[in-house]
């Protein structure tokens, strides 16, 4: 296992904290749909960092939030209990889900924005099925109550899918204009192992 750089650590903390700061608009949006820029750093974390900075920089914000900071987007905002929130399924998804973009997009010279969005919509893919099993799980035999998978699909994925897909599409014209900028001066990214 090779060890992090600086630059590595300052990247994935970077990027963790983006998280923090995604999760804690989302308290003070107001909105009847939660709108939140979670989904879009964690495909800007996998598409730009790669897939083991992409996932790690997820992991800490989520370790941080487990270990008692209040920085998750509901109540009670952080602790180790809140493995016990419904949507804690989609903050793990989160990570599998930066982890799968980075290895997707790991020889990305010159690709297409359909490939980069191609492999943002596969990270969606990715927490939707981690998040929306997690998610009837907790509500049917945690809190007890009557959902079918017709019901979590109906409150965990059909509000949502539509501003993912456009966050996905973001995500991809950013993350390919900043690699192409960043080759077109010689400071492309480092091949990592995945």
């Amino acid at each position: 296992m090779s060890k992090f750089s600086t630059r590595d650590i300052t990247l994935t903390a970077m990027f963790a904290s983006l998280a923090v700061v995604a999760a804690m608009l989302v308290r003070y949006a107001g909105s009847i749909v939660p709108f939140s820029l979670l989904p879009f750093v964690v495909m800007l974390a996998g598409g730009m960092l790669g897939a083991r900075l992409g996932a790690l920089s997820i992991v800490v914000y989520i370790l941080l939030g487990l270990i008692g900071l209040p920085v998750f987007a509901t109540p009670p905002f952080g602790g180790p209990a809140y493995v016990l929130q419904p949507t804690f399924g989609f903050l793990l998804g989160f990570a599998v889900s930066a982890y799968v973009i980075g290895a997707l997009l790991k020889n990305r010279e010159e690709s297409s924005f359909t490939r980069y969005f191609l492999s943002m919509a596969a990270g969606i893919l990715v927490y939707y099925l981690i998040g929306i099993p997690y998610l009837y799980l907790i509500l049917k035999f945690y809190l007890g109550q009557a959902v079918t998978i017709a019901k979590v699909i109906a409150i965990g994925f059909t509000p949502f899918i539509a501003l993912d897909l456009v966050k996905a599409a973001a995500a991809a014209a950013l993350v390919r204009a900043v690699s192409r900028r960043l080759n077109a001066y010689g400071l492309g990214d480092k091949k990592e192992a995945v």
